[in-house]
């Protein structure tokens, strides 16, 4: 008996009858012979770990665009501290832990330069629209590894492609990732407009205090412990309704005070700028992206709009910034 088999006797055995069992899933696109250490979830996650796109969220906004400071989150700290929240609470529902780390790692991987600010623009100007959830399934189906993709699993896609808001995951596990990246980004968005200096713990309704806390800690802890009692034995994730109620406002009042508040926004007009000069040109220059996305259009008969779209949302904030400069901002003479 492998040790990959091993460890689907061990789920089998203690993870919950609502987990999602390794041996179980509808397998990969590509059927492969299996790992004889790892089972499935775990080989995807460590995929996805060593692909390049992970290693880029680490220079993509979340919020705060190029801040002054080393504290501020980016979008691979949001990443990593989605799955901290996530495996906290599939471990204590005794779900699969390696497919609910999977699926926060790859959530966001198609995320655009200059956060949300860059997917508005590229869903303006794409003629078939622009989502960072589908882009993230381009990027594991199709985009890393030269064309390859990643091979993941059924499940680990489902997943990542259903963690907005409006998605509805097939499984627990991804319905704990949607959950969890809802209560990362505020909690942590909250910390950074509070080292911005834009908001103050005391500007944060009482009310939605009283429910959630008063701290960081107190949020987080409250938030995960609703989840974990309220799903408990279920067929679901969900919350109590106070505490859902709760946590839905505190989204709409930060999205009043700071995800469109001046300060933390008020260069998001050039980011936006940055991304939309890049996409007219590279439509008009398809000879200046790289070959294998020339190759896209030439040989596999993709669009041009969706292949600029997909070497732009590849790009880090700097690169963008970089191209940006070398096509539209002029050089000195040099003789």
């Amino acid at each position: 008996m492998t040790i990959r088999e091993m460890a689907e006797q061990r789920e089998e055995a203690f993870l919950s009858p609502y987990a999602s069992l390794s041996k179980n899933s509808k397998g990969r696109d590509i059927p492969e012979e299996p790992c004889d250490i790892r089972p499935v979830y775990q080989r995807d996650r460590d995929r996805i770990l060593h692909c390049k796109s992970f290693r880029r969220l680490k220079h993509k906004t979340q919020v705060f665009l190029s801040p002054q400071g080393d504290h501020y989150r980016d979008r691979l700290t949001h990443t990593l501290e989605v799955s901290q929240i996530a495996r906290t609470i599939a471990q204590a529902l005794r779900l699969n832990e390696s497919l609910t780390e999977a699926i926060a790692m790859g959530h966001d991987l198609g995320h655009t330069p200059f956060g949300h600010a860059g997917e508005r623009v590229l869903d303006r100007v794409c003629p078939d629209g622009f989502v960072h959830c589908e882009q993230s399934i381009r990027v594991v189906e199709l985009l890393e590894k030269k064309g390859k993709g990643l091979n993941l699993t059924w499940e680990v896609r489902d997943g990542i492609l259903n963690h907005r808001s409006e998605g509805t995951p097939a499984t627990l596990e991804g319905k704990v990732v949607r959950l969890s990246d809802k209560i990362a980004y505020i909690n942590h968005d909250i910390d950074d407009a509070e080292r911005a200096g834009i908001l103050k713990e005391e500007d944060i309704p009482l009310q939605y205090r009283r429910i959630l806390g008063s701290t960081i800690k107190d949020r987080l802890n409250t938030l995960i412990h609703d989840i974990v009692s309220s799903s408990m034995d279920r067929p679901d994730i969900i919350q109590s309704p106070e505490v859902a109620q709760a946590m839905t406002d505190m989204r709409k009042f930060m999205f009043w005070n700071v995800y469109t508040n001046p300060v933390a926004k008020g260069e998001e007009i050039k980011a936006e700028k940055v991304v939309e000069s890049l996409y007219y040109y590279y439509e008009e220059h398809l000879e200046d992206l790289p070959a294998e996305y020339q190759q896209m259009v030439t040989q596999q008969g993709e669009s041009i709009s969706r292949v600029v779209c997909d070497y732009i949302s590849g790009m880090t904030d700097q690169y963008a910034m970089t191209k940006y400069t070398e096509y539209f901002i002029p050089k000195a003479w040099q003789f």
